[in-house]
């Protein structure tokens, strides 16, 4: 019976049934190697795009904003963030614009404009279809029965 070579690993297994070659790919050491091969072969090509683009800004090809991005006109400003002066919030703290979420049986409730309405259900389980609207449409209100 042959035997299976794993190229991840650099091993042959014992058998080459589904079960056995099943068995070595979801173990913990195969997992890793593959995760290792890739994050290996990333990190290779990551250094090739930046050997690349550094050897073509040496020999001119790239100027020095190749985004083609202009920088604003001088006495443009952009305005400061609104909590400057503000200490940041501490984990686990909600800013203050949030509203608050209530506690349910079963985890935090989202304030009610946030919410949606549970689906409808039909004779085959939930009716698909675009999502209701948020909130009513600004304009004439809707005629009372």
């Amino acid at each position: 019976m042959p035997k299976y070579y794993c190229d991840y690993c650099d091993t042959y297994l014992t058998h080459d049934s589904p079960s056995v070659r099943k068995t070595h790919c979801t173990g913990r050491k195969h997992r890793d190697n593959v995760k290792f091969y890739y994050q290996k072969w990333m990190e290779e090509q990551a250094q090739h795009l930046i050997d690349a683009t550094t050897a073509a800004f040496k020999a001119g090809k790239i100027t020095q904003n190749p985004f083609g991005v202009m920088p604003p006109p001088k006495g443009v400003a952009i305005p400061p963030p609104s909590n400057l002066g503000a200490p940041p919030p501490r984990p686990g703290m909600v800013p203050p614009q949030v509203p608050p979420m209530m506690m349910g049986p079963h985890g935090p409730i989202p304030p009610p404009m946030l919410m949606r309405p549970p689906p409808m259900m039909g004779p085959m389980g939930p009716m698909l279809g675009p999502p209701p609207p948020l909130r009513q449409p600004i304009g004439n209100p809707p005629p009372m029965k």
